[in-house]
């Protein structure tokens, strides 16, 4: 990412954090709106067309974040500074915001505006790790697209595959948030407040544990000059 400003990167993050909430709490909210005869898969379609899109858009510039739990990740595995930390996560919070603002202004405030909202028939034990579980993977398929230079070409497709995945298969227990920003913007705005804690807890648990796993790996690269430092995803 040499050779991009911190208000560029702050720019880029805050469109794709837009975008990505819009989709993905935006369809939700029609769905209610339609009788939910869509269920997981429209909330899966959702941020796989976001994240398809811009991450192929932004990911030369700011690695194509749109996630404080990625955020915190890219630093323990160092494709972010410290220094360009406050740009990241005040853009994706900013950016999350706009978007459920946008969602309650024209497409409506049903569902929550799209607040996820994990299986409360299952206990605890088994909603975090499953939050956990889906954040690990898709922060193992981040860091594999940066380290293949952005998967040919495919890497937003990929990143937003892994989410689509997730969703399918994990929506039904933990809510598979994966996202902090996502995840507390429309419930804060909705109110709707109380699961909020582990969308602040889980994703970091996931995203961190494979980021520690792997930094060696990608500190030796990039202090060889690899692609952990601007080619993206």
């Amino acid at each position: 990412m040499s050779g991009y400003t911190g208000a560029q990167i702050f720019a880029v993050e805050l469109v794709g954090t837009f975008v990505l909430v819009v989709l993905a709490t935006g369809t939700i909210v029609y769905d209610a709106q339609a009788g939910g005869g869509y269920g997981l898969y429209i909330a899966a379609a959702g941020p796989f067309v976001a994240l398809a899109i811009c991450v192929g858009l932004f990911a030369r510039v700011s690695l194509a974040h749109f996630n404080p739990a990625v955020t915190v990740a890219y630093y323990v595995t160092g494709h972010t500074k410290r220094g360009q930390l406050a740009w990241y996560l005040s853009a994706e919070m900013a950016g999350a915001v706009l978007g459920s603002l946008f969602v309650m202004a024209f497409i409506g405030a049903d569902a929550d505006l799209g607040a996820n909202v994990p299986n409360r028939d299952l206990p605890i034990t088994v909603t975090f790790p499953v939050e956990v579980l889906a954040s690990a993977m898709l922060m193992g398929v981040i860091l594999y697209v940066v380290y293949t230079k952005g998967l040919r070409g495919f890497g937003g497709a990929a990143i937003g595959g892994i989410v689509a995945l997730d969703i399918l298969l994990m929506g039904n227990v933990s809510g598979a948030s994966m996202n902090p920003a996502r995840a507390l913007a429309p419930a804060v705005l909705s109110g709707a407040v109380a699961d909020l804690w582990l969308y602040w807890t889980a994703p970091f648990a996931g995203t961190v544990a494979v980021a520690v796993l792997t930094r060696r790996k990608f500190r030796a690269q990039a202090a060889r000059g690899g692609s952990g430092s601007g080619d993206g995803a």
